[in-house]
């Protein structure tokens, strides 16, 4: 299944979050988080952090986690998060609730102490403006549209690198792009698409 999928209650959306056993988390995010615009330093943070985890996992892995992630990293607020110790990190690779991986972890605290040392807003602002123009970017009908990697989300990954962000590549940026509406990859006739768009402005 390449295209749109209709859902047992009748409303067309992206294939990727309707297998059976993941539909009821997938569905969710789906239609009420995935491409919606994000603002905000912390709630940046978050996605950037979550995506970062993801790598080389699939997303319902971390989804599922997601309560365990922000109770183990404090909410995502940067501020907590830079003041994290070696003791703290230590702590995160015995928590359960979140994937204990020390490169991870450590990229983790690492990139909330990059962020620390921007303005307040500066994280908003530089990921924004990598966001392209969307007048030039048709909907995509078919998965196979969707692109991994873009010229943004590669340049967004090498200005974050050079700012001391870790774990952060170019394909992980466009994951994050997705996720917080810089880009809209919902399909052409999903029935989310319209209302990203509208959210957009």
């Amino acid at each position: 299944m390449s295209g749109v999928v209709t859902a047992p209650d009748g409303v067309p959306r992206c294939p990727w979050g309707m297998e059976s056993e993941r539909m009821a988390d997938y569905r969710a995010y789906h239609d009420t988080e995935w491409g919606l615009p994000v603002h905000g330093d912390d709630a940046l943070f978050e996605r950037m952090s979550l995506e970062a985890f993801q790598s080389g996992l699939s997303w319902i892995t971390i989804l599922r986690r997601r309560p365990g992630f922000r109770a183990a990293f404090a909410g995502f607020r940067i501020a907590a998060v830079a003041r994290f110790t070696d003791a703290d990190a230590e702590r995160l690779l015995g928590d359960p609730g979140i994937i204990r991986n020390r490169a991870k972890i450590a990229a983790t605290i690492g990139n909330a102490q990059a962020a620390a040392g921007l303005s307040p807003g500066e994280l908003d602002e530089l990921i924004w403006s990598y966001a392209p123009d969307r007048s030039g970017r048709p909907a995509p009908r078919t998965l196979a549209e969707v692109q991994a990697v873009t010229p943004e989300s590669t340049a967004l990954a090498k200005e974050l690198k050079k700012r001391g962000f870790r774990f952060v590549g170019p394909t992980t940026a466009y994951a994050m792009m997705q996720a917080c509406g810089l880009v809209n990859d919902h399909l052409a006739e999903c029935h989310v698409r319209a209302a990203v768009e509208a959210a957009a402005g």
